[in-house]
């Protein structure tokens, strides 16, 4: 589980509610903010609208694709880069043909299709088009879920604004009666308040996320694909491993590569 996700969510409704009852109505005011009508048309409203501009499978990866942010994603790129080195030193010692029986053992499938078409015998250009199409397909679905939550980022407040317009025009009908007038207006600034923490508690927070998360793997996917050609090209590992690094931040270089390093 990502802590740092879990963590800040929390910490975030924390915030909020600690806000509530620091007041002079202490706890108690906690039920001045729970209004179901407001959370109908504010949530209702923003997620409908999302379900009318996607079809019915978008819509349901869309909403799974919030447990994404909870788990800590499977990219070591340090490891990549040591598991790219040690098959460059396979493929300088023994050929190019002896990595089909290393591919075997290898868990990431972008990794064992690039090894597998090196394997075959495929164009350089091929290779690099085949796996560049398959990872523009990847981030293109990594996309659609962003979207999909910078949209509910979109939503959510202008639905909390439609929900303020519907309290003020049924308060200013019944102005008649002062005291209705306070409870009214609050009722009706509720649904701000919702639209508010939809788009900056939840919407925002699950998008940048996912944005994160789709940068890192890209990144992986595009040293994986340098690494393939640079092997396929019999270039030297030492060569090869210095220019996988360069991909890494200074701070994270010296674990870059495999212990022993490319061997001449």
């Amino acid at each position: 589980m990502d802590i740092a996700s879990i963590l800040g969510f929390i910490l975030c409704l924390g915030l909020i509610v600690f806000g509530i009852v620091t007041g002079d109505d202490g706890v108690a005011a906690i039920w001045n903010f729970i209004h179901s009508q407001s959370a109908i048309i504010t949530f209702g409203g923003a997620f409908c609208c999302i379900l009318a501009s996607n079809s019915m499978s978008d819509f349901l990866g869309g909403l799974k694709s919030i447990k994404l942010v909870f788990k800590v994603p499977s990219i070591d790129t340090p490891q990549i880069i040591s598991k790219i080195i040690e098959l460059s030193n396979v493929a300088r010692k023994e050929g190019l043909l002896s990595l089909e029986e290393a591919a075997a053992d290898l868990d990431d499938p972008f990794l064992k299709k690039g090894i597998l078409l090196i394997v075959d015998g495929t164009d350089p250009e091929l290779v690099r088009g085949i796996l560049e199409t398959e990872l523009t397909s990847i981030e293109g679905r990594h996309k659609q879920k962003i979207s999909f939550w910078q949209d509910v980022s979109s939503m959510g407040p202008a639905w909390g604004m439609i929900g303020t317009l519907i309290g003020l025009i049924n308060m200013l009908q019944n102005m008649s009666d002062p005291s209705s007038v306070g409870p009214n207006m609050s009722t009706a600034l509720i649904t701000t308040l919702y639209g508010s923490m939809l788009a900056n508690w939840i919407a925002t927070p699950v998008a940048t996320k996912l944005k994160s998360n789709n940068d890192a793997e890209s990144m992986v996917k595009e040293i994986v694909i340098e690494g393939l050609l640079s092997i396929q090209a019999g270039e030297n590992p030492r060569i090869i491993e210095e220019k996988l690094k360069s991909f890494l931040a200074p701070k994270d270089r010296a674990s870059g590569g495999t212990e022993e390093g490319g061997e001449e």
